[in-house]
């Protein structure tokens, strides 16, 4: 037996002990007590060749996860396409069990149920990874069960929802492109998203503007190179303070846009501003401010005469 279960028994003394593997338990045999529980499966570990043998040996279901109003624990009564194997009585009682299932549901699951529907949309719209859904499905799971929906449309929640999430894992998506996936106006995602945050005690750091470089410059189709620059031109943008109070999205995209004219890859402020999703006056306004700042107004002009 194990070192780590106990060497006699604590009631009559024996060392007489037995450890019943499919119990769990050390028992004394010599008078019936139970010494320990300890549930640890010994056996050895099995492999799966096809589907029946895997269900068949399988100890788990599917993982819980919040992009599920029941967290994948409940069970549905049927399937519609259970129908076709159902006579008349059946298919009564089936559709019978089905509206009473969802009549003793509670508000909070019937509203999950709807909004966690549209958090997949909106997801697979912008990209996501499985991570930032799920942390998503867990902001507004929390913000359901707090009364934060109420007096706000599920969608403004759902995106609000999205967007902490991205902050949240340094997946680099603007309220621009929250607000064109869910149909929602930009303030209102805004609004949506501090409040929650606020009352849900999140805490999200301030995004890097250096995490957009690299969509903005594959949508632009800029080289490695201008990619490469365009973050150091951040680095000393940052170390100089001049980040700070300003948009990251805003001076990532300027930092790129100089970046470009440096490598003589010419872009207009037009093109990308709409990649950014910011106005051509920001980036003209943090332009100017890296070129007076940085001094980058030489080697701007060094690939001019080079042209």
């Amino acid at each position: 037996m194990s070192g780590e279960f106990v060497k006699k028994c604590p009631e009559c003394g024996g060392i007489n002990l037995f450890y019943n593997k499919e119990k769990g338990e050390v028992i004394c045999k010599d008078c019936g007590l139970v010494v320990e529980e300890k549930m640890v499966d010994f056996d050895q570990e099995w492999r799966e060749f096809d589907g029946d043998e895997a269900e068949s040996r399988r100890r788990t279901g599917a993982p819980m996860t919040y992009t599920q109003y029941d967290q994948g624990l409940g069970t549905e009564v049927g399937q519609k396409a259970d129908l076709y194997r159902l006579d008349g009585k059946d298919k009564n009682k089936f559709f019978r069990l089905r509206k009473w299932q969802y009549r003793i549901s509670t508000a909070i699951e019937r509203n999950l149920k709807l909004a966690l529907a549209e958090l997949k949309r909106v997801s697979s719209y912008l990209k996501l990874p499985k991570s930032v859904e799920e942390e998503a499905a867990r902001i507004y799971t929390l913000a359901v069960q707090r009364g934060l929906v109420r007096g706000r449309s599920m969608e403004s929640v759902v995106a609000g929802s999205l967007y902490a999430a991205c902050r949240r894992h340094d997946v680099p998506r603007t309220l621009d492109e929250l607000s064109e996936a869910s149909g929602i106006e930009k303030k209102e995602v805004g609004r949506t998203y501090r409040f929650v945050t606020r009352e849900l005690g999140i805490t999200i750091l301030p995004s890097n503007p250096a995490d957009y470089i690299a969509r903005f410059a594959s949508s632009l189709k800029l080289s490695a190179e201008t990619q490469s620059r365009a973050i150091e031109i951040l680095e000393k943008a940052q170390r100089s303070e001049l980040t700070s109070g300003r948009g990251p999205t805003g001076i990532a995209a300027a930092a790129l846009y100089v970046s470009a004219l440096i490598h003589g890859e010419k872009r207009t402020q037009r093109e990308v501003a709409d990649v950014a999703g910011v106005t051509e006056v920001t980036i003209r306004n943090r332009y100017k401010e890296l070129l007076d700042r940085l001094k980058l107004e030489k080697e701007i002009k060094k690939t001019k005469k080079k042209e």
